[in-house]
């Protein structure tokens, strides 16, 4: 998940104000509880609803409008096996975003979705059924060719897309297929609307990450492989089994949908969807106006959010957390892993650990947030039992980030102010971070201020912020020019976290790989993970781990709102987009 676009609330010199005392030497002060209350009001998060309470019986052939909130065009890659952006991902919540199996308020599978499935004794066989009236949107039924067929896409070495990773390789004759070595893969077995998986071993992943997100296999088997991502059948007539079909594409503008009558959940209660990008600067406005049904609401649009009498807020604690992270090495795509330079440039962890301690996390999440955003404690979101409650979040210390920096041996050696590095030379560090909002920059600023009271040079990468899409291209293509960057990351239902911190992820953008982190997750998904304890205290280690090296800085954890207009019903903000959309309607 990538950080998302912001409105504007507060003015550029507002938000700069708030940052400047932020940054003031006079830590005593600028820590003060009391002072705090009195410089921004806290937003009460307990007193958010979760769904709408418009209780009314939709009407027939109802509309809604809903707001892609983006300061840039969606890329229109609209399939799960393929897309990578938030943006897209928010299109295809609409179409074609289901799991097979549903999952249940501890995200373990449950056989109330479009399939049930049943685990042998030894759990290392996974058998799903899939239920009779689920169609595609063409009519076709989804069977289990359909499932295997996406894992013979990711799986295939012409595989663009990065969903190929250890849970993936666990299954049987699954190495030798993505090797080139087998056509098939021998431990996917297809009968009808039935398909078999054996694991090389047990993986306890297997009822909260399986993948089940199936590819339709007789519209896309004519186009090859390494065309799919980028052929018309992704971008333009993407076909899912979704409660919406695509009527109409407007690249990178907008979406129209219809209703999918033959949806297996139920027919949807609206006839039709508009989505469509709104720049964040008129969000507030066009929910006011009526133009807009659903919208993301984030922090600096709250009090003008608040104040609108045709607009709900709903609010949740996201399944997502932002951070800083360290550039390390490079992505080797022959040997399929992540490689760490000989001798990266913040290889000293005593450099990044100093790093998390110069910035104030806790007065960003007060002062520029309202409270809607909180410190982040780990890289496992507080929405699962598996973070670990004891770890405390890298507090405010410049003291302690100037003690750690002296004894790396990065010292001011002329007086300057700047301290150079272990080898006495100029230590220059290029900070990426994105464009979004009028937040983005002071935000990027704020966080380099504290870093230079620190003795640290800290610049933004080419003197300005990035736009999205290339932003993240930057990213993975591995550009040597960035030194640290500004990012979000969403988790999934699953707790393994090896889709972005494997040796083998290539959503591992820093690039760090570490043989304890390798041991650790693979323990993670071992057979004595069935052991929930056991499964706990291993992720336990494992946070422990991330927080002692810090090859990223977890820095917030966020709440997130959606604005709805009041004539909407039916709207579970809890529930997620992907299956609730067919209950959705509008009462006038």
């Amino acid at each position: 998940m990538k950080v998302k676009s912001y409105s504007k609330v507060l003015s550029a010199l507002a938000i700069s104000s708030l940052l400047l005392a932020a940054c003031s030497n006079d830590t005593e002060k600028s820590s003060t509880k009391e002072k705090k209350g009195k410089d921004v009001e806290q937003v009460d998060t307990s007193k958010f609803p979760t769904k709408t309470t418009n209780q009314g019986e939709p009407i027939e052939g109802g509309h809604l409008t809903y707001g892609l909130v983006s300061d840039t065009p969606f890329e229109g890659i609209l399939n799960k096996v393929f897309y990578q952006g938030e943006p897209d991902h928010q299109i295809i919540t609409f179409l074609d975003d289901e799991d097979l199996l549903d999952t249940d308020e501890n995200y373990v599978f449950t056989n109330e979705g479009a399939a049930s499935y049943e685990i042998s004794a030894d759990h290392k066989t996974v058998t799903l059924t899939i239920k009779d009236n689920v169609n595609w949107h063409d009519g076709k039924p989804v069977t289990g060719a359909d499932l295997e067929y996406a894992y013979l896409v990711i799986g295939n070495k012409d595989y663009k897309g990065v969903r190929y990773d250890e849970q993936m390789a666990l299954i049987e004759g699954m190495e030798e297929y993505h090797e080139g070595k087998a056509d098939k893969i021998s431990g996917i077995k297809v009968d009808g609307k039935k398909i078999t998986f054996t694991f090389k071993k047990a993986n306890p992943s297997v009822t909260t990450g399986l993948w089940t997100y199936p590819l339709h296999k007789e519209y896309l088997k004519d186009v090859p492989i390494a065309d799919l991502e980028s052929s018309d059948k992704i971008r333009k007539n993407p076909i899912g089994f979704g409660p919406f079909k695509v009527k109409k594409i407007v690249q990178g503008e907008a979406v129209e949908f219809e209703a999918n009558k033959d949806y297996y959940r139920g027919e949807p209660k609206l006839d039709s969807v508009t989505l469509k990008v709104v720049n964040p600067s008129v969000v507030v406005k066009s929910l006011e106006n009526g133009d807009l049904d659903v919208a993301e609401v984030l922090a600096e649009q709250y009090e003008q959010a608040k104040e609108l009498d045709n607009v709900e807020l709903l609010g949740k604690v996201e399944l997502a957390y932002t951070y800083i992270g360290f550039n390390f090495g490079h992505y080797d795509k022959e040997k399929e892993e992540n490689v760490m330079d000989e001798n990266p440039k913040f290889g000293d962890k005593r450099l990044r650990q100093a790093m998390a301690y110069a910035i104030n996390n806790e007065e960003v999440g007060e002062k520029m947030f309202k409270g809607l955003r909180f410190p982040a404690n780990s890289v496992i979101t507080p929405n699962f039992k598996y973070n670990n409650k004891d770890l405390k979040p890298y507090e405010y210390n410049p003291e302690k980030a100037k003690e750690l920096l002296d004894e790396a041996g990065f010292v001011d050696t002329n007086n300057d102010g700047i301290r150079e590095d272990a080898d006495g030379k100029e230590f220059k560090i290029n900070f990426a971070s994105m464009s979004g909002s009028d937040v983005s920059e002071p935000l990027a600023r704020y966080y380099i201020q504290q870093w230079e009271q620190v003795g640290l040079d800290v610049e933004l990468q080419d003197g300005r912020l990035h736009e999205f899409n290339s932003f993240y291209d930057l990213l993975k293509k591995d550009n040597d020019k960035v030194d640290i960057y500004q990012a979000a990351w969403g988790v999934a239902s699953d707790p393994d976290p090896s889709g972005i911190w494997s040796r083998s992820a290539e959503f591992n953008y820093t690039r760090w790989v570490n043989e304890k982190n390798d041991e650790l997750l693979a323990k993670g998904i071992s057979e004595e993970a069935f052991d929930d304890q056991y499964r706990i205290d291993t992720y336990n280690e494992w946070q422990e781990l991330i927080h002692e090296e810090v090859p990223v800085i977890p820095t917030l954890f966020r709440y997130q709102l959606a604005g709805v207009n009041e004539r909407v019903t039916g709207y579970d903000y809890l529930a997620g987009r992907q299956y609730q959309w067919h209950n959705v309607g509008v009462t006038k």
